[in-house]
């Protein structure tokens, strides 16, 4: 999506952040979208990308002033997180962002939820969930690859919200995000935020992103 065009979505959607659109980050994106790119290149680059999307996520969370000293006898003015976080990846493809999460925030907690298209309705549906026991206390960092429709993750938040999480502690992190599927997911989930990685076009007539990478699970997880 252009500049101007991935602008306008967030002028109009506040809640939403894009990653810096730096040549490296392009560059990265370039090779995970590319048919031809082996599984283990696709790997390494797409967790390059989440990396970078776990930094900008940690850098929307509340911190506070602390004083610390130093082995000069001088103290340091700085800053320390306000508050509690945990990972939470929606099933399959949500788990292949958790490493780049627990290599910025040591010993962090991890839960899980799994939602699955109901065959009949077509509607996403739980299937399982294991949250930590104090979640409602926790800043969650939302973990899924791809926002399509938005069904799924606006399933998971409402997953989250029933557990006590407060919408405005939720931060939905993911690589590739949709103008029609970041619309949907803002009027259902009012207070959340969106840290995207790059808003593709569109979704094409079977809902597919385009012109998006393909199934981010299959490609990360299969030989």
């Amino acid at each position: 999506m252009s500049k101007a065009a991935t602008l306008s979505i967030t002028s109009k959607w506040p809640e939403v952040t894009v990653v810096s659109q730096t040549p490296q980050l392009i560059a990265l994106f370039t090779i995970i979208r590319d048919v031809n790119t082996k599984r283990g290149d696709f790997v390494f680059y797409s967790d390059r990308i989440i990396r970078i999307l776990v930094e900008e996520g940690l850098n929307h969370l509340p911190v506070k002033d602390i004083e610390v000293p130093t082995p000069t006898d001088v103290t340091y003015d700085g800053l320390q997180f306000e508050g509690k976080i945990c990972g939470v990846s929606i099933m399959r493809a949500g788990e292949a962002m958790e490493q780049g999460l627990r290599d910025c925030c040591r010993s962090v907690r991890i839960g899980k939820i799994l939602i699955q298209r109901d065959e009949e309705t077509a509607e996403p549906k739980l299937f399982y969930e294991k949250l930590p026991a104090d979640i409602k206390d926790r800043y969650v960092l939302l973990l899924d690859p791809m926002l399509a429709t938005g069904g799924s993750a606006i399933t998971a938040v409402e997953v989250l919200i029933s557990k006590g999480v407060p919408a405005e502690r939720i931060l939905f992190l993911n690589l590739i995000s949709t103008p029609e599927g970041i619309e949907t997911f803002v009027k259902a989930c009012p207070g959340v935020k969106i840290i995207t990685g790059f808003i593709d076009k569109c979704l094409n007539e079977k809902k597919f992103v385009s012109p998006g990478l393909g199934d981010f699970g299959d490609r990360y997880y299969c030989i």
